[in-house]
């Protein structure tokens, strides 16, 4: 598994008219840095204004999920949302000059094929996985709506859905894993049944549904004036019934679609956490409304924990730098490069690795017969991982210089001994003006502090 972000290699323009707003848009996906998530920008409006794709700016959940911040709203966005996470993109703006995404054809599938066309850029940085803790459970007892999210070290998930018709009978989906969306999931279409058609055109819904971009599911006996009504309704000259039971605007891509898509729409709008996930998501009868209402208590469990400013390190994921990246950014050289691996690097934040060994030099003489590592040395090792925070800010790093300018509020909290792994965590305290950097830094061995200190820094083009 790659555990490196990734953007797009070059923007992804696409158009059509909104499902419900009936509003013809240009949706454009544009690379963005690292840590930026999911925004749409509402290029239409006066200032551009950005719409986070977060749970917390859901505002409407009638037949879609609509998120809304700064004065702009986005209608149905869990489509677009499913394209993304499915192919594992996940830093793109999504500018967009109308206020619903195209439907296309109803599923997430015209938008991954140009997605994919354009190709997927590897960044420096790790995903910040949220990992299922523990079970995270949501249920509607008036809807038979049950949604539980379990630990696993993959992102799977299963549908089951049941709608007391005959005709589509009790279904299942499942996702064994994420990289599978694209050919399993994706090209699955949005469905309705017969009897919503009239009341989603009474609510001023559906205005862009034409029956070439939505599954429609005849759950009763249809009379011959009812059709020809029906087809005066949607603009057609005639439509029939197939003995499936499904209206004779399109062919079901699979058995299962509905449940797929189903499916499909859990996924959009579960990257509304904010987060790409890792756990197994098991639902039945999922709905927009429930999804949010299970996003937002996963988003919940993700804040509680994010409380603790703890750093983990697992050896097993690629870092976002190794010892010959280190090298080739920071002018030190043996025995004074003091730092293994850069495991988190973005514009306010950096996280570095030390592995204290018997074999470092300074124990050769530095208390030899109860070997401790000298307390001006794990300042190094911080200043050096908070050099390489100051040098990300500047385009060609390798141009420049960063000194050590000063060092407040010190303290040594635990000795650090040969055995112990050191995780090195600085953030700057304040945006860097005229070259001057202030952070804060804080060591950490097996996820207790045993230093803190506020640093200051300078950078300097070499000559």
């Amino acid at each position: 598994m790659n555990d490196k972000q990734h953007t797009i290699k070059a923007p992804v323009t696409v158009s059509g008219i909104g499902l419900h707003t009936g509003v013809q848009a240009t949706m454009t996906f544009c690379p963005a840095p690292i840590n930026h998530g999911y925004k749409f920008q509402r290029v239409d409006l006066p200032g551009q204004p950005i719409v986070d794709a977060d749970v917390d700016n859901v505002v409407d959940l009638s037949r879609g999920t609509t998120i809304e911040q700064n004065g702009a709203r986005v209608n149905t966005v869990e489509h677009t949302l499913a394209a993304l996470v499915g192919l594992q993109i996940d830093n793109v703006l999504i500018q967009l000059d109308g206020p619903e995404p195209p439907i296309m054809d109803g599923s997430s599938y015209e938008f991954i094929k140009p997605l994919q066309e354009v190709g997927l850029e590897e960044q420096n940085a790790l995903r910040n996985y949220y990992e299922i803790p523990a079970e995270i459970r949501y249920v509607d007892n008036a809807r038979s709506v049950e949604i539980a999210a379990l630990p696993l070290n993959s992102y799977r998930l299963t549908v089951m859905v049941d709608y007391n018709s005959p005709v589509l009978g009790s279904q299942h989906a499942s996702l064994t894993d994420i990289s599978q969306f694209a050919a399993e999931i994706g090209s699955s279409r949005t469905f309705c049944f017969l009897h919503e058609l009239e009341a989603l055109y009474k609510s001023n819904l559906i205005k862009g549904g034409d029956l070439s971009n939505a599954i429609v599911v005849v759950d009763r006996v249809v009379s011959d004036e009812e059709l020809d009504e029906l087809a005066t309704m949607l603009g057609k000259p005639k439509v029939a019934v197939k003995k499936e039971g499904i209206l004779n605007n399109v062919d079901l891509r699979y058995k299962n679609e509905p449940a797929r898509h189903k499916l499909l729409d859990l996924v959009g709008d579960l990257a509304l956490v904010g987060r790409p996930l890792k756990g197994q998501i098991l639902a039945a009868r999922p709905g927009h409304a429930a999804n949010v209402a299970f996003a937002k208590r996963i988003k919940k469990k993700m804040m509680e924990a994010h409380t603790s400013p703890i750093p983990t390190y697992d050896p097993s994921r690629e870092p976002v730098m190794d010892i010959n990246q280190i090298a080739a950014t920071l002018p030190h050289r043996y025995p004074f490069l003091l730092i293994d691996k850069i495991i988190h690097l973005d514009a306010t934040t950096v996280t570095g690795v030390k592995n204290v060994t018997f074999n470092e030099q300074f124990f050769a003489g530095h208390f030899p017969g109860n070997p401790v590592m000298p307390g001006v040395l794990q300042i190094e090792a911080m200043a050096q991982t908070g050099g390489i925070l100051v040098l990300n800010t500047v385009p060609d790093p390798e141009n420049y210089w960063t000194y050590f300018l000063g060092i407040e509020n010190c303290r040594f909290r635990r000795m650090v001994k040969p055995g112990d792994t050191i995780i090195f965590k600085c953030e700057l305290t304040a945006p860097i003006k005229r070259g001057i950097a202030k952070m804060s830094g804080k060591a950490y061995v097996s996820g207790k502090v045993v230093m803190e200190a506020e640093m200051s820094a300078s950078i300097v083009k070499k000559q």
